[in-house]
């Protein structure tokens, strides 16, 4: 499965819209453009199409752990 699929299922599954998503993204100072991720959530065979990578993913889902429980307190 690639990072692509993670993407797109996470998306659905948390029912994210790209202002969502973006949002999750700057919380861990991490900015995308609207446009960037709709090339990632096209299919492969789309000439806009681009690949995910591992640094958009890791930070999309560190952002996800502070959308969903809050930042950490550090005591």
């Amino acid at each position: 499965m690639s990072n692509n699929d993670i993407m797109k299922k996470l998306r659905v599954a948390m029912k994210f819209t790209d202002e969502d998503i973006v949002g999750v993204l700057a919380l861990v100072d991490f900015k995308v453009s609207k446009t960037e991720l709709s090339a990632i959530f096209r299919k492969e065979d789309h000439p806009n199409f681009k690949p995910c990578g591992d640094q958009l993913l890791r930070n999309f889902l560190n952002g996800l752990i502070i959308y969903k429980r809050g930042p950490r307190n550090n005591k």
